[in-house]
């Protein structure tokens, strides 16, 4: 028993001399950690008053402002759990599920239950749809998202790392946020 209480001393001893960074270039790698969660948040301002845009996009079962998005099916409306399938253009297919809805704050948050990383190179995706009031009668809206790249290792391949991810999802929002303020503003 000493000897093993010796050995781990000495261990642990080591460990605090030589730190993370002297383990990574003793060992390698191996002591890298995985990915980190990513964040997006884009906003645009819309002329036009919160509760016009709030109409526009309050509706968890349809997403047919978002221009790549070419049909949405679903299940139970706007409460929690409720679920829709988006098609996007080509015909891939991204589901996702409510989990949190609150018209009093305009606002309401998602998740993505299945989505091939071909399509956008994230897992573990959230998201939340907020719209608030800003100046001169207008509105802002925010779309905000966290998740992970697509492969979920060390060392991605280019089109699923933690920057490719993060431009798909940033892409996805400015086109959204920009189709939606044409929409709204144009009156259509």
């Amino acid at each position: 028993m000493r000897v093993t209480i010796g050995r781990r001393t000495a261990v642990a001893a080591a460990l605090a001399v030589i730190g993370a960074a002297g383990l990574t270039a003793t060992f390698g790698p191996a002591w890298a950690h995985g990915p980190t969660r990513q964040k997006v948040r884009e906003s645009i301002e819309i002329s036009a008053p919160p509760a016009k845009v709030w109409a526009a996009i309050s509706n968890f079962q349809d997403m047919s402002w978002l221009p790549i998005v070419t049909k949405t099916a679903g299940e139970k409306g706007n409460e929690i759990g409720a679920t829709r399938t988006l098609t996007l253009t080509g015909g891939p297919t991204v589901e996702e599920e409510l989990y949190k809805y609150e018209p009093d704050m305009l606002s309401y948050s998602y998740r993505i239950t299945k989505v091939d990383v071909k399509v956008l190179p994230v897992t573990n995706y959230s998201s939340t749809l907020t719209v608030s009031p800003a100046p001169d009668g207008k509105s802002k809206l925010e779309w905000a998202g966290a998740f992970y790249r697509g492969f979920p290792n060390n060392d991605p391949p280019p089109e699923l790392s933690d920057e490719a991810a993060v431009k798909a999802v940033s892409g996805l929002y400015k086109t959204g946020l920009e189709a939606l303020k044409k929409k709204i503003e144009s009156g259509s």
